[in-house]
């Protein structure tokens, strides 16, 4: 399979663009994240557009070599400073525009606008969160009839949160796919599902815990159909957090006053808690550490920078400090990412 094998769908904040940069290049190859600009609020108009132009600057600047995908959902393109900041970085770097049959015909326009002048393409995004509906066929049709001839397109299908407790998310990814494959030559069809659970204390056993990815689960199960398209699906997910955290603004409060260390086997995600009130975590975030790097399943220091870091920490004495929320965040996102891609590159074999 050429191109990306991989889809992290990930938010524009600084912790994320970190877990990108800190892939390794072989790595980062392979990748094409779907860049998410989540609720950003100002005081004024003149904080709003400081505020979403430093999240796009950041984001574009990890894509000098590579491009990804930029959704901006939760964005009014016929109101500053979104009206003219995001059709100039859709149209003039590597970040391709992303719009949704759901979303206002304003919304829609300027992407495929920007799509056009960009050279890009453009991503169709598709949400799914629980049964397949058959009135999306018709936003897609119209959608699709407002690009220029010869405009790439990409089908993002996203099913959002899928846990154990949605065992038929494959069938209804086959029902979503078995309606808009036919719509379009799409230059590529991507599966995007959110695995990470959405409420962490319902699976910690004294704040440790295992959970299975089923949103890994789901993927294989639509490779493994009959369907002519199916072996062609690049799988995508929301990294090691939930997939509702993602539009989250980054003032909305309601810091806890927990940590949580995540860390990605092959058919599970390993999650050790640990409080960290007043910054007295160090030694509770190192035996947190230890308790995952202690497992059979841990690969090793040499894996990536993400399990170089676990390893460090679970040291009495190593790396100075412990981090704090964007670091475990990021580490964890590191070692995910790196781990999805070597697993996706053996199956791509």
């Amino acid at each position: 399979m050429s191109g990306p094998l991989y889809i992290p769908v990930l938010p524009a904040r600084a912790y994320a663009v970190a877990a990108v940069k800190g892939l390794a290049p072989g790595i980062r190859d392979r990748v094409a994240p779907l860049w998410t600009l989540p609720v950003i609020t100002g005081e004024d108009a003149g904080q709003l557009e400081e505020a979403v132009d430093k999240e796009l600057r950041r984001v574009a600047g990890v894509h000098n070599y590579t491009s990804a995908w930029l959704d901006a959902p939760h964005a009014a393109l016929d109101e500053a400073p979104y009206g003219h900041l995001l059709p100039l970085y859709w149209s003039h770097t590597a970040l391709r525009p992303v719009t949704d049959p759901a979303l206002p015909a304003s919304h829609q326009a300027a992407a495929v606008e920007c799509a056009g002048e960009g050279g890009g393409g453009l991503g169709i995004r598709i949400r799914v969160p629980g049964a397949w509906n058959d009135e999306l066929v018709g936003g897609t049709t119209a959608l699709l009839a407002r690009l220029a001839p010869g405009v790439p397109v990409d089908l993002l299908l996203d099913l959002q949160t899928v846990l154990p407790s949605r065992p038929d998310a494959a069938k209804e990814a086959l029902r979503a796919l078995d309606t808009l494959v036919p719509l379009a030559a799409w230059r590529t069809v991507s599966l995007l599902a959110g695995g990470f659970p959405d409420e962490v204390d319902r699976v910690l056993d004294r704040d440790r815990g295992e959970v299975e990815r089923a949103d890994w689960d789901t993927w294989h199960e639509l490779r493994a159909s009959r369907r002519p398209y199916a072996q062609s699906v690049r799988y995508g997910d929301y990294g090691v957090l939930a997939a509702r955290n993602l539009p989250r603004s980054a003032d909305d409060g309601g810091r806890s006053s927990y940590g949580l260390l995540r860390y990605t086997t092959e058919r599970t995600f390993l999650l050790a808690r640990f409080w960290a009130e007043k910054r007295g975590e160090t030694g509770a975030t190192r035996e947190a550490a230890r308790w995952i790097t202690g497992f059979p399943d841990f690969r090793g220091s040499a894996a990536s920078m993400g399990d170089r870091w676990y390893a460090q920490c679970a040291r009495t004495t190593g790396a100075k400090g412990t981090g704090n929320a964007g670091t475990w965040n990021t580490m964890g996102n590191i070692q995910h990412m790196t781990y999805v891609v070597r697993c996706l590159s053996r199956a791509d074999d």
